[in-house]
């Protein structure tokens, strides 16, 4: 039997992006869900006026800390799989039946996606460890399938926060998220958590969900950084957390190195000044002094939610899928017709092609429709060659097989 699962979601001062986000959402394929909307007033309001208020579990929270809204979700969560989700980001429609799959008979206590990125094409996160400092390592999966890791203390399976499951009663029971973590490192907390008490977590290549990393009080939408405050006191709490015996410097040190040759690549791109270099680099440093006097009480457990499990219903009820495609110069004839694809119940993809070898980009329109576009002999994944000569209906087959194991829904 399927396990219920609550999808929550968080949004702060961006509500077309939630919107796309819940337009996807409403494309799962998966049998039993429901959503929670965590947002502050403008998310609120924009959910109402696209019809979703009726359907949704919404909240009020309009402070910028991510670990005390996630909680709030948590404590409404009826489902017995809780999944979190960005609102910049979409998933695919088999996104949530895949990231459940491995709770099904096992002792599982955790399961993580893949995450594409702005291009909609290329990996931005697969599957990662993480010790006690924050830093990461790449982990090595075998094809597809799913694969559980045990974790050692000190030693945690990385989450991405955008594409994440816990069972929702063991995450309530460890006290949720750290409201310490206002924004980095909350989710990865949670794992070195996991970690301390021996839980396993299952890593899910074919769970996927597309990333566009919005604009937001972080960073704008070229991801030049507004302030480095925020992150330079996640990783001062995560040490006091999690690597009390170890020297913190060092560790700091080499975020020092790395935020500055981040901003560097910004100044060669144009995209900052010089002064902005060592402005920002000065607001890492009040962040670190601000990481270090935070309070770090224990985590009490979050209580049960008092509500009941409410499956989310889609306007449209969802059946199979629909490949469209057309030249470029016939696009918006294209887009019309998938547009009135979906409204016909069918996860849609439209490809769109110029005779060109422009490289190959993907999203998740507002309209409720994916959309490829790129040159018909332009390269998609970016390891490939810059050009090859194909066929119109060869170039069709060979992306909707690349896409077809997360994208279409039987």
């Amino acid at each position: 039997m399927t396990a219920t699962a609550s999808v929550i979601v968080v949004s702060r001062n961006r509500p077309d992006y939630l919107l796309r986000c819940l337009t996807g959402i409403e494309q799962l394929s998966h049998p039993a869900f429901e959503i929670i909307v965590v947002a502050d007033p403008a998310g609120l309001a924009a959910l109402r006026d696209a019809g979703f208020a009726d359907r949704v579990t919404m909240a009020a929270y309009d402070e910028a800390n991510i670990s005390a809204a996630r909680n709030i979700g948590l404590g409404l969560a009826a489902g017995e799989i809780v999944a979190f989700i960005d609102d910049d980001a979409v998933p695919e429609p088999t996104w949530l039946a895949h990231l459940t799959q491995p709770f099904e008979g096992s002792d599982i206590a955790a399961a993580g996606g893949y995450v594409i990125g702005r291009n909609g094409i290329s990996f931005q996160h697969r599957a990662r460890r993480v010790d006690g400092t924050g830093a990461h390592a790449d982990l090595q999966l075998n094809g597809t399938a799913p694969e559980v890791f045990t974790a050692a203390p000190g030693q945690g399976i990385k989450t991405e926060g955008t594409n994440c499951a816990f069972r929702s009663g063991l995450l309530r029971e460890m006290g949720g998220f750290d409201p310490a973590y206002r924004f980095y490192l909350d989710e990865t907390d949670v794992n070195l958590r996991l970690a301390a008490l021996g839980h396993r977590t299952a890593i899910v290549p074919l769970a996927q969900v597309h990333h566009g990393v919005a604009p937001s009080a972080y960073r704008r939408a070229d991801r030049m950084p507004r302030s480095l405050s925020v992150i330079g006191a996640s990783q001062a709490v995560f040490l006091r957390r999690h690597a009390p015996d170890v020297p913190h410097e060092p560790v700091l040190d080499d975020m020092r190195r790395d935020q500055r040759a981040r901003l560097l690549r910004h100044m060669v791109a144009g995209t900052c000044e010089p002064r902005d270099v060592s402005r920002l680099l000065d607001t890492l440093e009040t962040g670190f002094a601000e990481g270090r006097a935070r309070d770090l009480s224990p985590l009490p457990p979050l209580p049960a939610p008092s509500r009941t499990f409410a499956p989310f219903v889609p306007r449209t009820r969802f059946g199979g899928t629909a490949t469209l495609s057309g030249r470029i110069w016939s696009a918006g004839r294209a887009r019309r017709a998938a547009m009135e694809s979906v409204r016909g119940g069918a996860r849609t993809t439209l490809y769109l092609f110029s005779y060109t070898t422009l490289r190959h980009s993907v999203r998740f329109r507002d309209e409720g429709f994916w959309e490829q576009s790129g040159g018909l002999f332009g390269k998609s994944k970016r390891s490939e060659h810059s050009f090859r000569p194909i066929n119109f209906t060869n170039r069709l087959q060979k992306e909707h097989d690349r896409t077809h194991l997360v994208r279409i829904v039987a």
